[in-house]
């Protein structure tokens, strides 16, 4: 079924005589009129004329680490859509446990002479791994912006959510409900936005006059590492938990009922990400939202400036996070004050 006139009008809030001269390529349209016909046949879902289809700019990498954390599709979907606005083609490459490591989709990308590639939390956040990777490929002059993870050494534009503060104020939300035996979980510390939540943890429980000793438990990113260090940790008295990912929280959330504990009753969990569903759980999760678009929206602009040969700075642009209050925190049990522990005296 072709398109209608009468809808694509409606939504580009033009006549249909102004769609129709758009759609036979027809002159006597503004630009800003012509782009809004447009836009209007893309979201409707109708394929523009043959004649009207822009030519790709190039071929962009963007490569993402497995799709099964909802943050990943998210920035994804967001640099996508930037992308194809500035006429390149992104070509997404997911790294799946077990399936094609980072190097070799790098290969891949090279011999299909891409533009440009988007590493998204890849090897560059990996303080173990040899970064040696990454100038290479600036050696051979092609443009790279590495998100979230930072190596001082690389250099190359990084684009990340400010980790420090999103432990930070995690800690600064339970403390003021009262809690004090408060946990920390994510990843293993060799990442790097592992090490800067930690640190903003520490540094706000120190704040907060409370002892973090014992109280972090690091595991594996994802539901299953989430609910083993909260079944552990909940053996040490926590009333309540700091994530590194919304998923880690919902396994918080689901050890923590498995003993018998109501959420946000008995214990509250914060999460990471701030995913499109998890407004949607039960209960809703606290968590402390990356701005996914903003920082896809830069990562791009960063791109296509240095792929039209513009100065780039080779820095860390990092963006604020947000707390979001929902209903998986609340003020601390009061039977959590026999449990609690007094931060030492140095």
């Amino acid at each position: 079924m072709g398109p209608r006139l009468a809808d694509i009008a409606r939504h580009a809030d033009v006549s249909e005589a102004t769609v129709s001269r758009v759609l036979n390529n027809k002159p006597g349209v503004g630009s800003e009129t012509r782009a809004a016909v447009l836009t209007a046949l893309d979201v409707l879902g109708y394929e523009r004329p043959e004649r009207l289809r822009r030519r790709s700019a190039g071929l962009v990498g963007m490569v993402v680490p497995e799709l099964e954390n909802p943050v990943f599709p998210m920035f994804a979907q967001a640099a996508e859509g930037a992308l194809a606005r500035q006429g390149y083609t992104p070509v997404l490459c997911t790294r799946p446990p077990g399936g094609i490591v980072e190097d070799e989709y790098v290969e891949l990308l090279l011999e299909r002479n891409v533009s440009g590639i988007v590493f998204v939390s890849g090897l560059h956040a990996d303080a173990t791994a040899d970064h040696g990777r990454y100038h290479r490929l600036i050696a051979q002059k092609l443009p790279i912006v590495l998100v979230n993870g930072f190596a001082e050494e690389v250099p190359a534009a990084f684009v990340s959510c400010d980790d420090r503060e999103a432990g930070r104020l995690a800690v600064h939300h339970l403390a003021e409900l009262g809690h004090t035996r408060i946990g920390f979980t994510s990843g293993p510390e060799r990442y790097m936005p592992v090490r800067r939540k930690l640190i903003g943890y520490r540094s706000a429980m120190a704040e907060h006059g409370l002892d973090a000793e014992d109280l972090v438990e690091l595991s594996l990113f994802g539901v299953e590492g989430g609910h083993a260090a909260a079944a552990r940790l909940l053996q040490r008295g926590v009333t309540a938990m700091v994530c590194g990912s919304d998923l880690m929280a919902l396994g918080a959330v689901r050890a923590a009922r498995q003993r018998g504990l109501s959420v946000p009753g008995d214990f509250s969990v914060v999460g990471y990400d701030d995913s499109q569903l998890i407004a949607f759980t039960d209960p809703p999760l606290t968590t402390v939202r990356q701005p996914i678009q903003a920082m896809a929206m830069a990562t791009v602009r960063t791109l296509c400036d240095e792929i039209a040969g513009h100065s780039v700075s080779r820095t860390e642009y990092l963006f604020d996070p947000e707390l979001v209050v929902r209903g998986s925190t609340a003020a601390a049990p009061v039977s959590s004050a026999s449990r609690a522990r007094p931060a030492r005296v140095s």
